[in-house]
């Protein structure tokens, strides 16, 4: 498969004197990046974190995105208000925005700019993005803890968390974040990994400020203390041997004549590793099985009904056809075979017409298969007119089918196998528990979820699974390893080009694909470099 050779590039974003739409606090600002190669049609390419109250927010989650040297790539920086759970936007207040294209930022190297509201300025905000060629594909995992943290709360203990800095020409640029532990001040932080170029730019020997602040509510962080090291010092740290750090406090130090430190941070693991991208895998020989559920319950409306979901136009399509062509067709490159297991639920289903939760859409259990995109198609096409639709919506049945083969890939141990389960639906989740169980279930395994919802029904329980907005639960209380789902409403790309769907609901399922291999340390199969082939020094 011939890959184009393109450049990766981080993008680092911060705003100033923001707009506070809140009454009793602060703004909660979040960056969402958007990008459009064609035309006035946009897609969303990622988001930042959300900072609580503060109008000068540094986001600590970069964006990558590819550079094409021959393409005009329009972004679109918005920066959004955001004071409830919805992932939609449209209920969050909007601060402003920057549109610029990525040769000016890349060219310019950082770029500040006015936000703008309807074409005019939002106040005095003001949007930063620096750019920055990744060249360097290695991470470093960090493990850390800190003793006797001075303490800033008048009632319990410091929340603390830390913040890493990389040094650039025109600055401290934030590199990572840690999350904050509450109510302690000799706290262990998650393990955590922050790629090597936004720490250092692969320089061992540059410095790397790291600040120390215990959390408030309301934005009013107080810093604890500082303290400056480099890679060199800190790939010295070991478990029996932690690299050890004094936080100081510069007023503090002013102010107190045998002042010491305000605590000691200790780094006890510090690894250099290289990360192996989603090409890495792909041409090393993994091959990627899509899998298609069609919902036929319903709520879909009688198939001969033009106001029927199912209904085919007299120019042969329908929004599930749509769905298929558009995300199987950028698929099927990535799988050798071609052939793709097809299943329906929902339908009472002959000879017996008994309600089916996954039958194969061409009625062959021991071959389910169909060949290539077309014959995806034609198997919807030829099934339609012999079922019933009935209910209800169960999802569980069919993740629980995939699972099985990715359960029997993950036996291997290798980079070989990963599923992706493409499931086309109109709307209202029946199993919402057994669904939640067989997503959390399905996270230890080689396999992402992509969900298309068809018309216009309330989504709300898909935007559940789709652990954007928070880690998703088992009905047990078992959280998910990993953010396997994905989902989006069709309705959103009618009058996009054909592309966009695609564009969008495959978005994820690199970095999935990346991540499930990674964790479990697991190199392409042609590589001869482990995952954790250490760069420097190790314990």
């Amino acid at each position: 498969m011939a890959t184009q050779c393109v450049t990766k590039v981080e993008l680092t974003v911060s705003c100033a004197n923001l707009l506070d739409m809140d009454v009793t606090s602060k703004s909660d600002p979040l960056c969402v990046l958007h990008m459009s190669t064609s035309g006035n049609q946009w897609f969303e390419i990622d988001r930042t974190e959300r900072v609580m109250n503060c109008l000068n927010p540094k986001f600590a989650k970069k964006f990558v995105i590819d550079y094409h040297f021959e393409l005009v790539q329009k972004l679109k920086f918005g920066i959004y208000d955001i004071d409830n759970k919805t992932i939609d936007l449209t209920d969050d207040d909007f601060l402003g925005e920057l549109e610029c294209t990525l040769g000016q930022v890349v060219s310019s190297g950082k770029l500040t700019r006015p936000l703008l509201k309807k074409k005019r300025p939002a106040g005095k905000g003001t949007i930063t993005v620096s750019a920055e060629e990744i060249k360097d594909n290695r991470v470093v995992n960090f493990e850390a803890e800190a003793r006797k943290l001075d303490n800033k709360d008048f009632f319990g203990k410091s929340d603390p968390y830390l913040e890493f800095y990389k040094q650039t020409e025109t600055g401290w640029q934030l590199a990572h974040r840690t999350e904050v532990v509450k109510n302690n001040l000799n706290p262990t932080w998650r393990p955590f990994k922050i790629p090597l170029q936004s720490l250092c730019g692969g320089d061992m020997e540059k410095p790397i400020k790291v600040e120390c602040y215990d959390y408030d509510n309301d934005g009013s962080h107080d810093l604890i203390g500082i303290f400056e090291t480099n890679m060199t010092r800190l790939q010295q740290a070991s478990r029996a041997s932690p690299a050890e750090f004094d936080c100081i406090n510069a007023k503090k130090k002013q102010k107190k004549k045998n002042y010491k430190n305000s605590g000691v941070v200790s780094v006890k693991h510090c690894q250099v590793v290289k990360e192996y991208t989603f090409l890495d895998y792909i041409m090393g020989g993994c091959q990627i099985n899509f899998t298609v559920g069609v919902d036929f319950t319903g709520s879909n409306g009688d198939p001969k009904d033009p106001n029927s979901l199912h209904f085919i136009s007299p120019n042969g399509v329908n929004e599930y056809l749509s769905a298929i062509w558009s995300v199987g067709l950028v698929v099927q490159d990535y799988d050798s075979d071609k052939l793709f297991p097809a299943f329906g639920f929902g339908a009472q289903i002959p000879p017996h017409w008994q309600v089916s939760h996954e039958f194969p859409l061409n009625f062959n259990p021991s071959n389910p298969f169909c060949a290539g995109v077309e014959g995806l198609v034609e198997a919807y096409r030829m099934c339609l007119p012999q079922v019933k639709l009935y209910g209800p919506t169960n999802f569980a049945p069919i993740i629980r089918h995939v699972s099985q083969f990715a359960h029997q890939a993950l036996q291997q141990n290798t980079a070989s196998q990963y599923y992706v389960l493409l499931i086309i639906t109109d709307g209202v989740i029946t199993d919402m528990d057994q669904t939640r169980a067989a997503i959390v279930a399905a996270s230890h395994l080689p396999m992402s979820i992509i969900i298309v919802g068809v018309g216009g029904a309330d989504f709300t329980d898909m935007e559940i699974l789709d652990g954007d907005d928070g880690r998703l639960k088992s009905p047990s209380g078992e959280p998910a390893v990993r953010d396997i789902v994905q989902f989006v409403p069709y309705r959103k790309f009618q009058n996009a080009p054909k592309e966009g769907l695609a564009q969008c609901v495959l978005a994820e399922v690199p970095g999935q694909v990346v991540t499930f291999f990674n964790t479990l340390k697991l190199s392409p199969l042609n590589s001869s470099t482990p995952v954790d082939a250490t760069v420097g020094t190790t314990n």
